[in-house]
C-alpha cells in the first residue's frame, strides 16, 4: 500500500514537471529566469498631461508614478485615437502601418489593417513567440466591430482571452465582443457601466488565469472620452473646477495654421460654459478609472504578483479645452494634444522617478517585448525601448533626440449649411462654425527634446507650406511661432530631418537627431523629390 502510495506521488510529480516544462517549452523560447514578468497596459481615451487630466487620478499616481518612474517627455505619433492605437500596437508610425484616421476607409480596423497588421502586432509576438497568455479588455479600434471588417466575431490574432468594445468609446448601452461572441449591455450601473465592468473582467482573468505562463493584460478605458458619462457616486464631484486659464485659453493663435486663425476669439460665453462643463464631467469619468486601477493593483499584491509585474499607464492622445480659442478636440500639433502621460512600475524600477527622456507610443510595443526576453531588432517596429531608461542604466547624451508627429486632415466635401461662409473642407465644426479639423490641416512634426534644445518644427501639407517652429523652453504654451526668426541653417535642417523620419522604416527611424552629437547633414543629400519644398519653404522664409 505504501509503495502504491508512493509511485502515486512521484507519478503526479512527474505530470506537473511535464505540465511546466511543456508551458515553457511550447513557446518556442526559454524564460530567461524561472519567473520571467507579467505585463499589464493600462489605456485611457484622451487623457491629456498639459491641462490637468492626472489631477483626480490621485490613487494612480500614488500606485504606478510614485511606485517607479513618469515620463515628462511622452508623446503620441498622431493625435487622433485609432492612428495612435495602432501605431501602439504595431509599434509603427503612421506613415508605416497606414492608419491615418477613425473610418474604415481610413484604414481603422479595416480588412486591409488586419491582412498587412494584426499578425504582427506586439501581443501577437507576445503570444506566438514568447509564450504569454494575452488578455484583451475595452476599446480596440474605433471601427472594431464593424459589419465590413468582420463584425464583433472577428477576434484579432494574438488574444487568449478577448472582451473588446464594437467601435468607439461609450459607457451604457454598447455590446461587447466576448471571445467572438456579441454581450449586449444596456443603462444598469451596476452590471452595465463600462469602465468597472472592464474592472471586474480583468480580476476574473487574474482570478482563473494560468499560472505556469506570464501574462499580457491590456485594459482600454473609454474614459475620459465623450460622451463623458460618470458613475453616479461621482456625478458631483469636481462642482467648482472650470478648464484652465493657461495663458493660451482664449486667445488668438495669430502667428498659426489658418485652421487655428478662424477660431472666434474671445469665445462665447455658452462655449466657455460648455467646454467647463466638459471639462469637469472628464475629470469626473477619470475617478472610476483611479478605481480600477486600484482594484488591478490590488488584486495583484493579493496574489503575491505584484513585484514580477511591470505596470503601465497612458492615453493615446491629449486633449484641449479651449486652447488658441479652440472648444474641445485633440488634431492639433500643439503640446495639449501630442503630449500624454507616462508611468511604469515594475521589477527593477526604483521609486519615485521623473524622467526627461523623448519616449513616443511606438516605443511601447518594442519595449514590452524586451520586457518579454524577444529581440526588439528582429522586428519590423519603428519604435525602440525604453527599457534600460526606466532601469537607470543610460543617460540623456546617449538617447535618442526627436520623434516624428504625423496627422491627415478631414473634411467635408461640401458646405456646412449652417456655416456656408466656410466653405466644403472642413469637419468638426461647432454651432459657431468654429472647426476642428479640414482636409488641408495635414501637417508632420520633428518633436526634439535634447539636453540643448526642446524644439518643434512642423510642415503643413498645403499650397503655402505652412511652417510652425516652438522653443518649448522658453515658450511652453507655444504663443510664439518662430519659423520666420528662427537660424536658416537650422530650418533647413531640420526640414531635413522630417523628411528622413516621413520616410523611414524599423532602423532608419532611430538614426541620430539634429541636435544629436552623431548627426551628419549633407545638403547634397536632400531629397531631390522634396525639393520643392525646400525651395517654397526658403521663400516663405524671407
Amino acid at each position: 500500500m505504501g509503495s502504491n502510495r508512493s509511485c502515486s506521488r512521484s507519478l503526479l510529480n512527474c505530470l506537473l514537471i511535464c505540465v511546466t516544462l511543456w508551458s515553457y517549452l511550447s513557446s518556442g523560447v526559454f524564460a530567461k529566469s524561472y519567473r520571467r514578468p507579467n505585463i499589464v497596459l493600462i489605456l485611457t481615451d484622451d487623457l491629456d498631461v498639459a491641462i490637468g487630466g492626472l489631477n483626480p487620478l490621485s490613487k494612480t499616481k500614488k500606485l504606478i508614478g510614485d511606485a517607479g518612474i513618469s515620463f515628462s517627455n511622452a508623446f503620441v505619433a498622431s493625435p487622433l485615437c485609432c492612428p495612435s492605437r495602432a501605431s501602439i500596437l504595431t509599434g509603427k508610425y503612421p506613415h508605416n502601418h497606414h492608419v491615418i484616421n477613425n473610418t474604415l476607409e481610413g484604414n481603422c480596423s479595416s480588412k486591409a489593417w488586419q491582412k498587412s497588421e494584426e499578425a504582427h502586432t506586439f501581443p501577437a509576438l507576445l503570444k506566438a513567440s514568447a509564450g504569454y497568455q494575452t488578455f484583451f479588455a475595452g476599446k480596440y479600434l474605433n471601427q472594431y466591430g464593424h459589419s465590413e471588417a468582420g463584425g464583433v466575431e472577428h477576434v484579432p490574432p494574438g488574444w487568449n482571452f478577448w472582451v473588446a468594445l464594437e467601435k468607439n468609446s461609450k459607457y451604457y448601452n454598447y455590446t461587447l465582443s466576448v471571445n467572438g461572441k456579441p454581450q449586449k449591455h444596456g443603462a444598469d450601473y451596476s452590471k452595465d457601466y463600462l469602465t468597472d465592468v472592464l474592472a471586474n473582467m480583468s480580476l476574473e482573468f487574474l482570478q482563473y488565469k494560468s499560472n505556469y505562463q506570464p501574462f499580457f493584460m491590456m485594459v482600454s478605458t473609454p474614459a475620459p472620452h465623450s460622451p463623458w458619462t460618470a458613475a453616479p457616486q461621482y456625478q458631483g464631484s469636481f462642482n467648482s473646477t472650470k478648464a484652465p486659464r493657461d495663458p493660451n485659453f482664449n486667445i488668438h493663435g495669430k502667428d498659426k495654421h489658418w485652421l487655428i486663425r478662424q477660431a472666434k476669439t474671445p469665445m462665447a460665453n455658452s462655449s466657455v460654459q460648455f467646454l467647463d462643463d466638459a471639462f469637469r464631467k472628464r475629470w469626473q469619468t477619470l475617478l472610476s478609472v483611479d478605481d480600477l486601477v486600484e482594484k488591478i493593483v490590488n488584486r495583484l499584491k493579493v496574489s503575491g504578483e505584484l513585484d514580477n509585474t511591470y505596470i503601465f499607464f497612458t492615453s493615446d492622445n491629449g486633449y484641449h479645452t479651449g486652447q488658441f480659442s479652440l472648444p474641445l478636440d485633440k488634431r492639433q500639433l500643439y503640446e495639449f494634444d501630442i503630449r500624454v502621460p507616462l508611468m511604469v512600475r515594475g521589477p527593477n524600477i526604483k521609486p519615485n522617478q521623473t524622467s526627461q527622456m523623448l519616449v513616443a507610443n511606438v516605443d511601447l510595443g518594442p519595449t514590452i517585448l524586451d520586457i518579454a526576453g524577444l529581440n526588439v531588432n528582429k522586428t519590423q517596429m519603428d519604435g525602440m525601448s525604453f527599457l534600460s531608461v526606466m532601469e537607470g542604466k543610460v543617460n540623456s547624451s546617449s538617447w535618442r533626440t526627436d520623434i516624428l508627429v504625423e496627422y491627415e486632415g478631414e473634411g467635408s466635401n461640401v458646405s456646412d449649411p449652417a456655416c456656408p461662409l466656410l466653405g466644403p473642407g472642413v469637419s468638426e465644426c461647432f454651432p459657431d462654425c468654429v472647426c476642428e479639423d479640414s482636409y488641408n490641416n495635414t501637417y508632420a512634426c520633428v518633436r526634439t527634446v535634447a539636453p540643448s534644445a526642446n524644439l518643434q518644427y512642423c510642415e503643413f501639407d498645403d499650397n503655402e507650406v505652412f511652417v510652425e517652429v516652438y522653443n518649448v523652453t522658453a515658450d511652453p504654451f507655444q504663443l510664439t511661432n518662430i519659423a520666420k526668426t528662427i537660424d536658416q541653417e537650422v530650418l533647413e535642417k531640420m526640414n531635413h530631418r522630417l523628411m528622413m523620419l516621413q520616410s523611414c522604416a524599423g532602423q532608419s527611424c532611430r538614426t541620430p537627431g539634429v541636435y544629436d552629437p552623431r548627426y551628419k547633414f549633407d545638403p547634397r543629400q536632400m531629397f531631390t523629390s522634396h525639393s520643392w519644398r525646400l525651395s517654397r519653404l526658403r521663400q516663405r522664409m524671407k
